[in-house]
């Protein structure tokens, strides 16, 4: 087997000491006043040797791994799994290795991931939580782990958190709406106590409101997380049996998906007798013969900002807690305006 290419072998090769070498791979070459050309031959040299730093040894040594724990809701979500591709390549960026999991709206998942990526002496977290999960991030903060939320935070819970304003999205879809001749707007989204989800049936409700719309409790479908396809396909049929609504707002593009199979297959004409605007978009809402209007996430303010707070608290640049709100957008296409 090879011999491993050490700290000593690259001084030997670039001519300088190993405590030089030492200084500049950990990022620290400012403090050892070396200089940008220095530091820029002792990287190529470390990469052309193929240097692998022990990772053990630096933690032992710095208390310290260069790992960040990451935790999304369902990585088969290309929402989620976006974002964990940003999250990687920014914290690449910053000298860091992402490991991650995907918790799947399950509880008992998700303290399992955080107890295994605790044991691994990660960094600190980046986390999606899920419902209830309140307790399992109190105990991380307890034990001094510096922790994120993204995309979801709990109101009462002082950590640090990075999400969109989901309220005021929700109302600007409906509003949207409601300005192109739909005056009877349903939505479909999930039963959940989780802020982001109440923030965007808040959102939608305040606006119908607004606009004096009085609106019929058969125009808010809430689905269980937990369901199947029967149960979400016969729920929305229903819905849309009853006739009371000419447009639907969906929460979640998950939603949107599921949901476009059972309006094409009941022949409705979009947008012509009825709107739709989801959150977040899809390569589906493409392919649909009425591409979707949607409601567009930020997404690399999300992973490049929830890193970037994660980072500051584990190098102790700052005490103070922020929740960060990201802009989101509304891309208005054929499916929320009226021919």
């Amino acid at each position: 087997m090879k011999k491993a290419v050490s700290l000593k072998d690259i001084a030997n090769n670039v001519g300088v000491s190993t405590a030089l070498v030492s200084y500049v791979l950990n990022g620290k070459e400012k403090e050892a006043r070396v200089s940008k050309q220095m530091a820029a031959k002792i990287r190529r040299a470390a990469k052309e040797m193929n240097y692998q730093p022990n990772l053990i040894a630096r933690s032992l040594k710095y208390g310290k791994t260069k790992t960040i724990g990451l935790i999304v809701a369902d990585i088969s979500n290309p929402f989620f799994s976006s974002i964990a591709r940003i999250i990687e390549n920014k914290a690449k960026e910053n000298g860091y290795t992402v490991v991650f999991g995907s918790s799947d709206e399950q509880l008992d998942k998700s303290a399992d991931l955080l107890n295994a990526l605790i044991n691994r002496q990660v960094d600190g977290l980046i986390v999606t939580p899920v419902e209830n999960s309140e307790e399992q991030i109190r105990e991380i903060q307890e034990k001094g782990i510096p922790v994120v939320l993204i995309d979801r935070y709990f109101p009462k819970l002082n950590t640090n958190a990075v999400f969109i304003n989901n309220y005021q999205s929700a109302y600007n879809a409906t509003q949207h709406l409601i300005d192109n001749g739909y005056k009877k707007i349903g939505m479909v989204a999930y039963q959940s106590s989780l802020e982001h989800m109440k923030q965007r049936v808040k959102g939608y409700e305040k606006c119908l409101k607004d606009n004096g719309i009085n609106a019929s409790k058969d125009w808010l479908l809430k689905i269980n997380y937990n369901h199947t396809e029967t149960d979400f396909r016969d729920s929305l049929n229903a819905m849309l049996e009853k006739n009371t609504i000419d447009s639907l707002l969906f929460a979640t593009v998950s939603l949107a998906v599921k949901s476009l199979h059972v309006i094409n297959s009941r022949k409705i004409k979009i947008p012509d007798d009825f709107g739709l605007i989801s959150f977040d978009e899809s390569d589906a809402f493409d392919f649909f013969y009425s591409p979707l209007t949607f409601i567009k996430q930020n997404l690399q303010q999300l992973g490049s900002q929830s890193v970037q707070l994660l980072i500051d608290s584990i190098n102790n640049n700052t005490t103070v807690i922020k929740k960060i709100e990201v802009p989101s957008t509304l891309v208005v296409r054929d499916s929320s305006k009226k021919k």
